[in-house]
């Protein structure tokens, strides 16, 4: 099954991550199919997601699952776009 989740980066302690479409039985840090996006938790409250709506849509309808952090990062981008 293809996942929409969390792909950390970044140092000890001041964590980044991407948000990635990966196959579930892959490592979280493996090989993914594509990034869509990026959260921030250090920076600001305005800059903390980056997400490219298009294409997280795009892999919703070809089947995608959004893990429960990714919907939260999701609902948080739209109220964003929407403002």
């Amino acid at each position: 099954m293809v996942k929409i989740r969390l792909k950390r980066f970044g140092t000890k302690k001041r964590p980044c991550y991407r948000v990635v479409v990966q196959d579930s039985r892959k490592p979280r840090d493996g090989a993914c199919i594509e990034e869509i996006g990026t959260f921030q938790p250090i920076a600001k409250e305005d800059s903390q997601v980056s997400l490219d709506m298009d294409r997280v849509k795009y892999w919703i309808s070809v089947g995608a699952q959004p893990t429960d952090i990714v919907k939260k990062l999701m609902n948080v981008q739209s109220a964003k776009q929407a403002k």
